[in-house]
């Protein structure tokens, strides 16, 4: 009744599990987490694959435009939060899921109808022998998927157990670990990453900064000789050894970017061992 009162020993007694509910296996449930920033072109997409999950979750570091209007016209649960960055960010979402099984995806990002089988196919056995699962990723390169070199199976733990996981690493590129054994999926997450050459060009800038800055604050250290061989041998382990030439023209221009961003990266560091951080704007 509306105003009554309960003592603790009724509310204890209300939740004690009787012996038929004690008998019956808890079902097992999925949060479904997502950060955005301007995300509204992709957003959508991105909530459909994920909605055989019993809750999604975004988490809009104060866009600009309708992305969190368009999540939550679709169901996700939309809290809106400063930006500490890629892992704290992640983490947070993470950490306000309800429930036990979190599946984290990026607004680029979709969930194949093949995945969704399997992830529903493990949900249904309670997830047997895992606490978490690493989930290979397809790269969308100007209308082509690329599916050698170093962009191919490019692997991450998306889907896991949230109390024996937990972000580690630098903010941009972050990572999930996880305490326990970690399986492996077959089917593939889609990657949309990016728009146009330029939004490649302008990611790889923005990255490699980042990761200069947090490199050099954990008192890592560069040479110019390793802003130049690093670089050289991503490429070359990318063309040549992973088999990159075989996605044609789209191989080679994803793997040039990429080794720009790498000679980046360690350029910057390099820099910032000599010169203060402003050096870099």
């Amino acid at each position: 009744m509306p105003g009554a009162t309960v003592t603790i020993a009724e509310h204890d007694a209300a939740l004690r599990p009787t012996a038929g509910a004690a008998a019956q296996v808890m079902p097992t449930r999925i949060s479904a987490c997502i950060i955005t920033f301007n995300e509204a072109e992709r957003i959508e997409r991105c909530i459909a694959g994920v909605s055989f999950c019993d809750e999604i979750i975004v988490v809009d570091s104060h866009s600009s435009d309708a992305t969190r209007e368009l999540a939550a016209r679709l169901g996700a649960r939309v809290i809106e939060r400063d930006w500490p960055g890629y892992r704290s960010q992640k983490q947070y979402a993470t950490d306000v899921a309800q429930h036990e099984w979190v599946l984290c995806v990026d607004a680029d990002e979709w969930v194949t109808p093949e995945l969704r089988t399997e992830i529903l196919a493990l949900k249904a056995r309670g997830f047997p022998g895992a606490q978490g699962y690493a989930v290979p990723r397809l790269t969308e390169y100007f209308g082509g998927f690329l599916r050698h070199g170093n962009a191919w199976p490019d692997r991450k733990i998306r889907l896991y157990r949230r109390s024996a996981a937990r972000g580690v690493g630098y903010e941009v590129h972050e990572k999930i670990a996880v305490d326990g054994p970690v399986s492996r999926l077959r089917a593939p997450l889609e990657h949309h990453a990016y728009r146009s050459l330029g939004d490649h060009m302008s990611r790889v800038d923005r990255y490699a900064r980042l990761m200069a800055v947090e490199m050099h604050r954990e008192g890592r250290r560069c040479s110019l000789a390793k802003a130049f061989f690093h670089p050289f041998w991503r490429f070359v382990r990318g063309m040549l050894f992973k088999r990159g030439l075989l996605d044609g023209w789209r191989g080679w221009l994803y793997h040039c970017v990429e080794a720009g961003y790498v000679h980046r990266k360690y350029l910057y560091l390099w820099v910032l061992s000599r010169v203060p951080p402003p050096a870099l704007e």
